[in-house]
């Protein structure tokens, strides 16, 4: 994606901006009226598919999971951007601890009309239109690479088995040393058709939940002694190509490394 592709998104944003805040008065009815789901359009998968030949690995159970009590009060008070980690690696169990926090799904409703997932963050609509990858560098149990969080099965897909990948997105994320030194990379793709099938020109609001999913991770990473640093500073082109993104359908806007504190 290009700077000229990338000012045209942020000016279309802003122009949508300012329309939706002229047109306050519009009732949510009439406003549904001209999106896919007003239309009579199917509602877009709550997971995007994926390669079912390719190998997964069950992650614990979530009743299964045992982590450490932490006051509330305590992990925000003390939420800092941790970027220096021990060489100490990640359990299995600790890894999906952090994911269900982050983007587990705790129920999913189907009816006639539309599905509504419930997840340990909110969302718009109940349509949370992200997809989680990770980098692995130190996990118990995962050999190094590329993996996708399967939510809905609380699975991990195997997309690429590699020693160097946390070494790459480092480079891709401005040669951020710390980056190459955490046990794992979270990278959150927004998936827009999923929110746009709802809210057609609103759809955009709904980038900011990626902060809702990101603060999750600082607070659960407690429980467990890591520590998190969230980046924005990222190469998107390459790091869309690493992952096998297409930009048109699904957009890299967050990352954030984990690893045990020092």
């Amino acid at each position: 994606m290009d700077i000229e592709k990338l000012e045209e998104i942020n000016k279309n944003l802003l122009l949508m901006f300012l329309h939706n805040c002229s047109t306050n008065g519009q009732k949510l009815s009439d406003l549904l009226k001209v999106t896919p789901q007003g239309s009579g359009l199917p509602q877009p998968p709550i997971q995007l598919e994926y390669d079912t030949t390719k190998r997964v690995h069950v992650l614990p159970r979530p009743q299964d999971i045992e982590v450490n009590r932490v006051d509330l009060r305590f992990a925000i008070e003390n939420r800092r951007s941790i970027r220096s980690y021990s060489e100490e690696p990640l359990t299995l169990e600790e890894l999906a601890w952090l994911l269900w926090a982050t983007q587990g799904v705790s129920d999913v409703q189907v009816t006639e009309k539309r599905t509504r997932v419930t997840r340990n963050v909110p969302s718009g609509g109940s349509l949370h239109p992200f997809e989680t990858y990770l980098i692995v560098n130190k996990v118990e149990g995962l050999n190094p690479g590329l993996y996708r969080y399967l939510a809905i099965s609380q699975e991990l897909l195997v997309l690429q088995e590699a020693d160097n990948l946390h070494e790459t997105i480092s480079d891709y994320c401005g040669f951020q040393p710390w980056i190459k030194n955490g046990a794992v990379i979270f990278l959150w793709s927004f998936v827009p058709y999923r929110s746009v099938w709802r809210y057609s020109r609103g759809a955009y609001k709904l980038f900011m939940e990626a902060g809702h999913i990101c603060q999750n991770l600082y607070l659960a990473a407690e429980a467990v002694r890591c520590g998190v640093c969230a980046i924005g500073a990222f190469d998107l082109d390459r790091t869309h190509e690493l992952l096998g993104i297409d930009d048109e359908d699904e957009i890299i806007v967050y990352i954030a490394t984990v690893g045990k504190r020092k």
